[in-house]
Parts: C-alpha cells; structure tokens; sequence
C-alpha cells in the first residue's frame, strides 16, 4: 500500500495546529504567524484534504468588515485552487479575557450572550464554506473553585446554548451536525463535560439530540488515564461518532498535542483498525475527516512544522497498513476464535427466549470448566505487536 496521503484518506488539519507560534505559559513564540493561505497550499502539496479552524485563526479578533472581507477572499482562493475543503468549523470562546469564566456558562449573563452570537455568526462563515460540522470545544467552561459554580445552573445554560445554535442552524437550512469535544481539564481547573462519557449523556438531554455528536481527541481521554480506542468504539456504538481529533498523548500530564503515534502507539494501532474495519465482530466503521488536532514541537522551525504534518499523515498510513494485515492473517483470525472475541458478538440469549427459559436451561454448564479455561489474550495481542513491528 502506498504511503504518499491521497484525498480519498480525508486527513485535515486544523489552522491553529500548523499555524500555532509555539508560544505556552512559560515561553514566548519561537515561529512567527503563518498565512492561511501559505497553510492551504502546503497542506494540498502534503496531500491532505481538508483545513479547519476556530473564527479567530482565519480572522484575528476584532478585524474591521473590509479586512475580514479581503481575508475570506484570499482564503477562498486559495481553497479553489487547490481543490481544499473546510470540512470543520469551530469558534474561540477561550482566548479573550471576556470568557475567562466561560462562554455558554459564564457567571455572567451578558458574556453568554455574546458567546452565542460569536458561534452564530461563525455557522454562517461554515455554511458559506460548505463545513458539515461545528465542533464545541469548551475549554473554558468550568470551575477552579467547586463553590464558584452552580454545575446544575451551568449546565442549563449549556443545554439552552446548545439548542439555540440547532435551531439557528434548521432555520436557516444550514444542515449542519454539532460534535462535542470533552476535555478534562487546562485551561480551566475542572471543565464541564470531561469525557466522551459525560458528552454522550448530556447529548441526549438536548431538544435536537440527533443533531448531536461527540468530537473526541486523543490526548484530552488519556490525560484523564482512560482507554481511547474503547472510548471511540462506545461512540461509534451509539452513532455518535460525528468527528474525530487524533494526535498523540504519553498518559495523564498537561495536553502534549504530539504527532499521531508518537504516544501510546499500541492503543493508536487499536484506534487505527477499529476506524478502518469496524470492531472485530461487526459494527460501524468510521467514514469522516481523520483530522489532526497536534501542535508541533515548539523547538521546530516552519521545515520541521511541514515534517510533522507529514508525519502524522505517514503514521496514520502506516498503521492503517500494519491493521490490514493483522486483519488477513489467518493465525489471527483463528486467535480471535479461540479467546471468544467473534463469539463475543452472539447474543447470549436466542431469538425469542425468555429469562424464563434462560432459568429452565440445566444443560450442564460447569462453572469449574469455565473457571480452568485459557483464553489466549497475551498470544493475541503478540500477534497485534508481532504486526505492528512488522516482526
């Protein structure tokens, strides 16, 4: 399988990935700004598809009507002439100080206000741009302090945010869909939503539920020390797998933002062939943007930002070409057999028993055999690190 991305493998970046300056809370930039339209071409000559970004990435804050107009107009091009999409949107309700309490749940009434109409007039620019998705990163929505937020109240206001933003969007005909992104925490001490769990439950008491996804991100489920790959296959299970943000994470510290891969390899392996083929006993496979949420290392001059970008694209690749062949080896499948993985998928009650006739069924099950049984999961998963290795 070749390694040069092609469109047909929906890799996107986000602006603020390749465009980030490296500036963090204890140094300044080490890179100067990066033209959007400089980060279309390069990304198209890279070989990816798409390009994302929040409203302030594309247009600074503040930019007056003429100047916003002569950016979307440059950005526009750039998208024509290399056949780019803006598969993504999102909006910043984290940088200004004004959202230093948060947008949506802000203390204050008048800050989510103007949260709102940021976002709205953000879904405009996306429907403009033919963006399918809104992503809802908020980062700064939460607490340091428990007695400094009323969590009930705060995720009233959420959930009010959240179906004033679908509304506007049916009303309008934009037909977007909205995908959540949780994180647990930084920026703030404690964010609302912290995991793809929490995201998933909150969906559902939203007046528009379908409309509603979840974007989760590698990093931002491993710094809470919890299982990426299991995370994605409980999305994909409810449907809501809406977008997706992969870069690399080594356990629960501060948001690294690596290269995809350069973290826990093995669960990225996991992640890569569930995307791919779908769990191993059936189930959806993932069909949207493989979009890279990374920041490149701040010791990176502008060559070695377009190296990373390669880099998470040649990852991707390789591991999806490690999982095809883990998927075809036979000594694989008859593994996958023998620990009951495939068996896994048969329902444990037949088509049209009852827990009656599950109570009747004397048949000579011997808890003690059940209890001596190997299962072989150690020799499985060698197999899945014999490939990965190419060993």
């Amino acid at each position: 399988m070749p390694l040069q991305p092609t469109r047909d493998d929906k890799f996107s970046f986000g602006l603020w990935t390749v465009g980030w300056q490296a500036r963090d809370p204890f140094g300044e930039a080490t890179r100067g700004p990066l033209d959007p339209v400089e980060a279309v071409h390069k990304l198209a000559e890279l070989g990816a598809y798409g390009i994302t970004f929040h409203d302030d990435d594309l247009v600074p804050f503040g930019s007056d009507a003429r100047s916003r107009d002569g950016i979307l107009a440059g950005f526009r091009k750039a998208l024509d002439e290399t056949g780019m999409v803006v598969p993504m949107v999102t909006t910043n309700l984290f940088t200004h100080p004004a959202f230093k309490d948060g947008g949506f749940t802000s203390n204050d009434r008048g800050v989510r206000r103007y949260a709102l109409r940021k976002v709205l007039r953000n879904m405009d620019l996306a429907a403009e741009l033919g963006a399918k998705t809104l992503v809802l990163w908020g980062g700064r929505e939460g607490a340091e302090y428990d007695v400094a937020k009323d969590v009930h109240a705060a995720l009233d206001r959420y959930r009010e945010a959240l179906d004033v933003i679908a509304r506007y969007s049916e009303d309008n005909g934009y037909g977007l869909r909205f995908a959540i992104e949780p994180k647990p925490n930084e920026p703030r001490g404690d964010i609302l939503l912290p995991t793809a769990g929490h995201a998933l439950a909150f969906l559902h008491e939203l007046e528009r539920p379908e409309l509603f996804g979840i974007n989760p991100e590698v990093g931002h489920e491993q710094m809470a020390n919890l299982n990426f790959a299991h995370g994605v296959a409980q999305a994909l299970w409810h449907g809501k797998l809406f977008h997706i943000d992969l870069n690399g994470q080594h356990g629960p510290k501060f948001d690294q933002d690596l290269v995809f891969g350069h973290g826990d390899l093995l669960n990225a392996f996991a992640l890569v062939d569930l995307l791919e083929h779908g769990a191993p006993g059936g189930g959806p496979r993932y069909d949207g943007p493989r979009h890279f949420d990374y920041k490149p290392s701040r010791t990176e001059d502008y060559t070695g930002v377009w190296a990373s970008a390669a880099a998470n694209m040649r990852m991707y690749l390789l591991l999806k070409e490690r999982a095809q062949a883990f998927r075809a080896d036979p000594r694989v499948q008859a593994a996958l057999t023998e620990s009951g993985v495939l068996e896994l998928a048969r329902p444990t009650l037949d088509e049209g028993e009852t827990y009656r006739d599950l109570l009747d069924d004397d048949r000579g099950f011997d808890a003690d055999a059940a209890g001596a049984r190997g299962y072989g999961f150690v020799r499985l998963h060698q197999l899945a690190v014999d490939h990965l290795l190419r060993a």
